[in-house]
C-alpha cells in the first residue's frame, strides 16, 4: 500500500513515516501541499494523511482541489484543531476521517487500515441499484440516471447502506457503526456532515431528494412507491 504524507514539521514527519514503513507501508513524505498536489496528481496512492496547517497550499484548500477534480483517494486529517467545527469543516472539505494531534501511533495505524480496507464481514455487494440510482462501490462512482457521480469513500460507505435498506429508516447508531465501526462513538453532527456532502452530490436542484430525515431517529433512502420505515 502507497501512503502520501504530508507533514510539515521533522519531529512528527520522520518518526511517522519510520513508523509506517515498518508497518508495511510504502510512504512518501511531503512538506508542503504545492508538492502534494503536484505528487497525488502525477501518481496512485492508497491514502493521503494530510496536516491541515501547510506552506504554499493548506491542506483544506488541498483536499478541496483535489475532490473538486474527481480524486477518490481516501483522506485522513492530522491536525491540533480539535473543535467540531474544524472537524466537520474537514469533512466539508472532503476529507474521510479526522484525528487530532497529539495521538497514539496504535490508533493512528488503526484508522490508517479502516480507510485501506473494509472491515472483516462487511462485504458491500458489488453493484447496488434503486431505481434510477446505481451505485459500483468499488469504483466509488453512483449513477442518478444518466448522470454520474464522483464519491469520497464516506460517501460510498453511506450510500451503500442506505441503499441496501431502501424505503427504511436506518438510525443514528446504526449509520454511526457502518461508518466509523470499531471506534468509540463518533458526533451525530459528524453524521450529518456526511450526509450533507452525500445530499449535494445526490439531489442538486431541481432534482428531487433521494435521501430522507426522520429527525431525532435517523436517515432513509426514499424508495419509489415506498414509505419509510424504521429497522
Amino acid at each position: 500500500m502507497s501512503l502520501l504524507l504530508v507533514e510539515d514539521d521533522p519531529e512528527l514527519a520522520e518518526p511517522l513515516t519510520a513508523l509506517l514503513v515498518h508497518q508495511g507501508y510504502q510512504v512518501t513524505p511531503v512538506r508542503d501541499g504545492q508538492t502534494a498536489y503536484t505528487l497525488a496528481k502525477q501518481n496512485t496512492y492508497d491514502l493521503l494523511i494530510l496536516d491541515w496547517m501547510l506552506p504554499q497550499l493548506d491542506g483544506l484548500s488541498l483536499c478541496q482541489r483535489l475532490r473538486r477534480e474527481g480524486w477518490t483517494t481516501p483522506v485522513l486529517f492530522l491536525t491540533a484543531r480539535d473543535g467540531l467545527t474544524d472537524r466537520v469543516q474537514g469533512l466539508d472539505a472532503g476529507a474521510d476521517d479526522y484525528l487530532v494531534k497529539p495521538f497514539a501511533f496504535a490508533e493512528l495505524a488503526a484508522r490508517v487500515r479502516a480507510l485501506l480496507r473494509r472491515p472483516p464481514g462487511t462485504a458491500t455487494p458489488t453493484r447496488l441499484q434503486v431505481g434510477t440510482l446505481v451505485l459500483e462501490p468499488e469504483q466509488r462512482l453512483a449513477y442518478r440516471g444518466q448522470r454520474q457521480l464522483v464519491l469520497s469513500e464516506k460517501e460510498t460507505q453511506l450510500l451503500a447502506l442506505l441503499m441496501q435498506y431502501p424505503g427504511q429508516i436506518l438510525s443514528h447508531a446504526q449509520l454511526l457503526a457502518g461508518l466509523w465501526p470499531g471506534e468509540s462513538p463518533a458526533d451525530r453532527n459528524l453524521l450529518a456532515a456526511q450526509v450533507r456532502l452525500l445530499r449535494r452530490k445526490l439531489e442538486p436542484p431541481p432534482e428531487p431528494p433521494l435521501i430522507q430525515t426522520l429527525y431525532g431517529r435517523g436517515y432513509g433512502l426514499i424508495h419509489p412507491g415506498m414509505g419509510t420505515s424504521g429497522v
